[in-house]
């Protein structure tokens, strides 16, 4: 603003600044890109979208800025659909450090080691609904939700079965038997992690807003590496598919309606009186006994698929309401699968899929990596010719004329190099 603009506003004998008009509140996290996007190229020039109003560019990592994996990044902003890209994106390293019980037995806080334990990757896509708010705000929350819940229960992660109690404690010597029994993986304490990260994120999320007076709300695509496979949750609209050689795998759905063990525990959840101070419902291994209080055991809500850990209080030694299981967080063995060198896997949000199908994007991507393979940057470019591939003609490379006017974030993650020094760090 101007020196002039002060002395007539503000000195005496200048009018009064006018009253604001009333509103909601300023938004609790300002709008930006994301981080690693800073010093991006773009294409076409401005100067080219200057000349045509129809030509929007499209934003990628600068040579040499190195995601995770070499994982390649691409998003153009919609046709004047809204006055921001309500679309996010977040990857990077997680760092999940141990917990050690306490020796004392009387003591029940467990002590955080400062020392890393286990390292994963990450990457996640947020497809904002009125406005980038929430989008932004799970972009800056959700990765840390997501490592302090595998921070509670790492060691059951990296057991090679899951523990009954995680303590190390044996109440029942059949506890092997009942984990067991119930086909409970180290992969379902994950699962469990990721959902229950999901569920904090959504509660940290719907608190801002009320803060704010905002409102809105937010996809996530999220995948996470560990322990040599590749986790995929999903809750929207948003899509990531695996591509190679012979085959096109979807590795995430729409978002389906709950099973009917999770809504009948959310019925539960938000009628307790209908349990009528009889049941719990909560879902464990095994019936629990006396000699479970006080210790950390496998449980699971009416928010999970997959399995966490809680302490016991004496409400949980009631009869258990449900029984039974469901999964919904895709699990690709990226060890087992013995990738090749174009195989990729390609999470978009639902501009991209609005116009180019599974089988569509498996053609482009197959027609372009192998004639790009002296390329570092290859995996970036392909992102973005997957998105020129939703502004074209008939003319274009699919043919079809369709033009996606929403926004667009595309990851492209390459399985095969990920040992290649691409550490994100």
């Amino acid at each position: 603003m101007s020196a002039g603009w002060f002395r007539r506003r503000l000195l005496p004998g200048g009018p009064l600044p006018a009253p604001r008009p009333p509103g909601p509140r300023a938004s609790p996290v300002p709008y930006r890109r994301p981080r690693f996007l800073r010093g991006s190229v773009s294409g076409p020039s401005a100067a080219d979208a200057s000349r045509c109003r129809d030509v929007r560019p499209v934003r990628s990592p600068a040579r040499g800025r190195v995601l995770p994996w070499n994982a390649g990044y691409a998003e153009i902003i919609n046709a004047e659909k809204s006055e921001f890209n309500e679309d996010q994106a977040a990857c990077g390293q997680l760092s999940i450090r141990r917990s050690d019980f306490a020796t004392e037995e009387d003591e029940e806080w467990l002590t955080l080691c400062p020392v890393e334990f286990l390292t994963g990757h990450y990457w996640a896509l947020f497809d904002g609904h009125g406005g980038p708010t929430a989008a932004i705000l799970a972009a800056n929350t959700l990765h840390s939700c997501l490592r302090r819940q595998l921070e509670a229960v790492v060691e059951g992660v990296v057991a090679t079965q899951p523990p009954m109690n995680l303590s190390g404690r044996c109440v029942c010597p059949s506890d092997p038997q009942f984990v067991e029994e119930k086909g409970i993986r180290t992969e379902d304490v994950v699962i469990g992690a990721l959902e229950s990260a999901f569920q904090e994120c959504d509660e940290v999320i719907g608190r801002e807003l009320e803060a704010s007076g905002q409102v809105g709300g937010c996809t996530a695509l999220v995948a996470v590496s560990l322990q040599g496979k590749l986790y995929v949750a999903n809750a929207g609209d948003s899509r990531a598919i695996l591509v190679r050689r012979d085959e096109v795998r979807p590795l995430s759905s729409e978002f389906t309606p709950e099973t009917e063990r999770q809504r009948i525990q959310q019925l539960a959840f938000f009628y307790p009186e209908l349990l009528a101070g009889e049941f719990t419902r909560l879902e464990f291994p095994r019936r629990l006994k006396g000699d479970d209080l006080g210790q950390k055991v496998l449980f699971r809500d009416h928010h999970m698929n997959g399995w966490s850990y809680k302490y016991v209080e004496k409400s949980d030694l009631k009869y258990p309401l449900i029984h039974g299981q469901g999964r919904q967080v895709t699990v690709l063995d990226v060890d087992q699968l013995k990738p090749q060198e174009e195989d990729v896997v390609v999470m978009a949000t639902d501009g991209l899929w609005d116009v180019l199908s599974n089988e569509q994007v498996a053609r482009l991507v197959r027609r372009f990596l192998p004639a790009n393979r002296e390329d570092p940057h290859r995996f970036s470019e392909l992102a973005q010719m997957l998105i020129h591939s939703t502004q074209e003609t008939e003319d274009g490379p699919m043919g079809e004329g369709q033009v996606s006017y929403d926004d667009i974030s595309v990851f492209v993650i390459p399985l095969y190099s990920r040992d290649r020094g691409s550490s994100g760090h």
